[in-house]
């Protein structure tokens, strides 16, 4: 199975929130009343009382200016106001590129730069993975089974060291053998704790002065957490301006609507997404197969 269907199976609860439930309301008269179980219908599926105004105020327009009487007519509509909204910026990169992975505990980190140095070097880059999640117990250890599966090059030290050194050499290491990508792993922070959200400062400021390519900062975030996510990215994007949203454990229980309410709140589109299970599992966002899965 390729990972689009893998995805599209993945969105299974958010399409019944979606797609089953439209078709249950439309009756041909769009009206107030429909728009307000639609309404209801798009913030069930954790896609945000913002998102859900924009989208539903643009379909208004649309299906009013085109005289919209059945339903795939209006489902176009919705598909077409959605995907713009996960549109409005092109995801591109430039290498030399650093990402650091950032996130709280648990929502997949290592795991997402494994299954990504993967990717990236099937295309023909040259990969550097950094162990700089010094904390955790066996996270340097887990990076390094990930490192020989792929065949990538690691920078680590033993655990409890600075990160900052570890980043400061991973980024000495990178641009002496012009490595194409350099991907960090960094400490998994509770995002209420403000200490640890300082130490991430700090290694900002190092790849800041450090690197001479394009840097990047991905919030990793847990497909399943849905609305507490939000909360993330504010907090994050507080101590180290996020670039992008790596989405990790798509699975049934997700409701994928949250990116569309991080795309309008924080103008954050996600960049890569995954699946649970397997190294292959991880892909370049599409926004239109996304759309199409939960519509």
């Amino acid at each position: 199975m390729g990972l689009f269907s893998k995805i599209k199976n993945s969105l299974k609860k958010t399409k019944e929130n979606f797609g089953g439930l439209i078709s249950k309301i439309f009756n041909g008269e769009l009206d107030d009343e429909f728009y307000e179980e639609l309404e209801f219908i798009l913030i069930s599926g954790d896609v945000g009382v913002s998102a859900t105004a924009e989208i539903i105020e643009a379909v208004k327009q649309k299906a009013k200016k085109e005289k919209v009487k059945t339903k795939d007519d209006f489902v176009a509509l919705l598909k077409q106001s959605m995907l713009e909204m996960l549109t409005f910026n092109k995801f591109e990169e430039e290498t030399p590129m650093l990402i650091a992975f950032i996130g709280v505990n648990g929502v997949g980190k290592t795991t997402a730069i494994g299954k990504l140095s993967h990717h990236l070097k099937k295309q023909g880059n040259k990969v550097l993975v950094v162990a700089a999640d010094t904390f955790r117990a066996a996270a340097a250890d887990q990076l390094t089974e990930w490192a020989t599966r792929t065949g990538v090059r690691i920078v680590k030290y033993a655990e409890g060291a600075d990160p900052g050194a570890v980043v400061y050499d991973g980024i000495a290491s990178g641009l002496a053998k012009h490595d194409d990508y350099v991907l960090v792993d960094t400490a998994g922070r509770l995002h209420t704790k403000s200490n640890l959200m300082e130490e991430l400062k700090k290694v900002n400021k190092i790849i800041t002065e450090r690197w001479t390519g394009v840097a990047k900062n991905y919030l990793v975030l847990d497909a399943t957490t849905g609305q507490n996510a939000m909360e993330q990215v504010k907090t994050f994007n507080e101590f180290a301006k996020i670039d992008g949203i790596v989405l990790t454990k798509l699975d049934g229980t997700a409701k994928g609507g949250i990116v569309f309410e991080i795309a309008t709140e924080y103008q954050i589109l996600v960049v890569y997404v995954g699946v649970v299970e397997g190294v292959e599992d991880i892909e370049v966002f599409d926004a239109e197969s996304f759309v199409d899965g939960i519509l």
